[in-house]
């Protein structure tokens, strides 16, 4: 099976109860659990992390260098202005696909910018937590090639 890494950033820990117009009624753990269940049909092994912490956030992106074959991020409010997430993002060989369960195009404007973009594969925006799935497939592509 091939090792997948789903990294969830700031506040999305509190999925389900956070701005549910925006973000859905789904917990964290449900959606972890549909992108596991998703995830294993399309023979990946997924593992996943969540931290407030940017620090915390770096130190497992660098952990995934060698070990998984794809890495799926959400890194809430850090996708706008943390250069550090990038530059550890771009150390790693694997597929990177970059979610928001919003289209952050659509929202404020400090948040319509992802300084992520430049150094991930692909980026999902605007499905809701199916986002992770459409992330998920998208890995599964790439890796086909």
């Amino acid at each position: 099976m091939k090792k997948l890494i789903v990294i969830n950033g700031p506040n999305l820990n509190m999925l389900g109860v956070r701005e549910t117009e925006i973000y859905g009624g789904e917990t964290l753990r449900e959606v972890e659990e549909k992108i596991r269940d998703a995830a294993e049909k399309l023979g990946f092994e997924p593992e996943f992390f969540h931290s407030n912490c940017e620090g915390a956030i770096i130190d497992r992106i660098q952990a995934v260098y060698g070990y998984a074959d794809a890495l799926i991020i959400n890194a809430g409010a850090y996708t706008h202005y943390s250069y550090a997430i990038a530059d550890a993002l771009k150390i790693l060989r694997c597929p990177k696909i970059e979610v928001h369960i919003s289209n952050i195009k659509k929202r404020e404007k400090f948040r319509r910018i992802s300084v992520l973009a430049p150094v991930v594969d692909g980026c999902v925006m605007g499905q809701g937590t199916d986002g992770y799935i459409t992330a998920l497939n998208m890995c599964a592509e790439l890796l086909a090639r």
